[in-house]
């Protein structure tokens, strides 16, 4: 179900030859079993006659996965590597010390060079320079590894229109059969939609208030739809504590995508925070300075790109990103005759850019909220184009934002059609309770 649900999902998803880590044992222990397995080999072609056996198996399991390699339709090149590498006859020619090994490799070479990738040609034409036969049976096999990797590849890639119209069933038949035999595996869906449908009661509670301060009764409190209960969910996603709180059931396939997502978001606030900050202080002739804006943006964004890393530390990024920023609007300022940009001005700047660093810094809130109105939006419209109306103060980072709104969008989706039925479920016990 990963691997089906991984395919339709990631556009970009491929299959990767396996890389062991540098100095593991792992890697040690392989290279020491395979230096002892082609060392052998070897001592047998080397003998006097020389032994057959293991290179004749080492041609059997080569025919297999040229064979492995061909289409329905590849009738002429199946009879071929039949014929050639008849392993019979490569026995009898053997035992009769007719066999040429290096026709055969010859052979092998060639049916590679019409089977691969266009990629691969460079290594299969790097074979034909070897000329001692264990490092050239070694270097076929270690070419053949990666014609797999893209035959897989291949295949996912043709499979991936076919999954498209199968896997909401299949996904939902999957985790279906996994509910039977774990049937607590709805338990962190359900607290989780609990918590969404409390906290959209609460804000309508709030909302209803008389501005008199009388308080409707707690029975009386608006209920909210499903459908909005859960885009508020998917939503509270996107502030999700990955450390201390299991992530719902029914996405956790995609919560590294949905980390993904979160990390961008909160980017985009402190890059659009910064931003609007800037421009507010240093004018709104300024903002209108099309490659001035974009070119500020940009150098933000590139002091920021660490943002992931444990080694990022923001409050120093802060500082060097107000040091820059007061650089470029003095300069612009200068060349476009405005009035200088004084010292107290920078050093205002210079502190609001530093206050981002609070998650509970006002303006920072403010973009935050925005944000998630535009997703939330974005989820109520149904996918309709065009896209809804970017929130004031976000025009500089819309297109960024919009980008993240259709992964965002793309995810919450395909998860709806896959398990709405346990979350339509699920919301008419909570509901009814409320």
């Amino acid at each position: 179900m990963v691997l089906a649900h991984e395919i339709v999902v990631n556009g970009d998803f491929r299959i990767k030859p396996v890389e062991l880590p540098e100095d593991s044992l792992e890697k040690k222990v392989k290279e020491i079993v395979h230096k002892a397995f082609w060392d052998s080999l070897s001592v047998q072609l080397s003998d006097d006659p020389p032994s057959y056996d293991h290179a004749i198996k080492l041609v059997g399991e080569i025919k297999e996965t040229l064979l492995s390699f061909l289409l329905p339709g590849h009738t002429r090149l199946r009879n071929q590597i039949t014929e050639v590498l008849d392993l019979d006859l490569i026995k009898q020619q053997a035992e009769n010390g007719a066999l040429d090994i290096s026709k055969l490799a010859e052979f092998i070479i060639g049916m590679m060079g019409t089977l691969c990738a266009p990629a691969r040609d460079e290594e299969v034409q790097k074979l034909k320079d070897i000329k001692e036969i264990v490092p050239l049976f070694r270097a076929i096999f270690s070419v053949l590894d990666l014609m797999k990797v893209d035959m897989a590849n291949f295949a996912v890639s043709s499979i991936r229109p076919h999954l498209m119209q199968q896997s909401v069933d299949y996904e939902r038949k999957k985790f279906q059969e996994l509910l039977e035999k774990q049937p607590n595996s709805l338990d962190f869906v359900t607290q989780w939609l609990e918590e969404a449908a409390d906290d959209l009661m609460n804000q309508k509670y709030k909302n209803a208030l008389p501005a008199g301060g009388g308080a409707p009764g707690s029975d009386d409190r608006p209920v909210p739809n499903p459908v909005a209960v859960q885009n508020y969910a998917y939503l509270k996603l996107l502030k999700w504590d990955h450390l201390q709180r299991p992530f719902p059931e029914t996405v956790l396939m995609d919560q590294s995508r949905f980390q993904e997502l979160q990390l961008q978001l909160e980017q985009l606030t402190i890059l659009g925070t910064i931003l609007l900050v800037t421009f507010s202080m240093a004018a709104s002739g300024i903002s209108s300075q099309a490659n001035f804006a974009e070119k500020l943006k940009m150098i933000v964004k590139i002091l920021l790109t660490d943002m992931h890393l444990p080694s990022f530390h923001l409050k120093d990024a802060l500082t060097t990103i107000g040091e820059k920023v007061c650089l470029e609007v003095s300069s612009c300022f200068s060349q476009c005759g405005f009035t200088p940009f004084t010292t107290d001005k920078e050093t205002v700047l210079k502190g609001q850019i530093q206050a981002v660093a609070s998650p509970d810094d006002p303006i920072r809130r403010i973009m935050d909220s925005r944000i998630l109105t535009f997703l939330e939006t974005y989820l109520a419209s149904g996918h309709q184009k065009p896209l809804p109306t970017v929130p004031g103060g976000l025009g500089p980072v819309q297109t960024e934002l919009e980008e993240v709104a259709v992964k965002f969008m793309r995810l919450v989706n395909y998860n709806k059609m896959v398990f709405s039925p346990y979350y339509d479920a699920i919301l008419s016990k909570i509901l009814v309770r409320s």
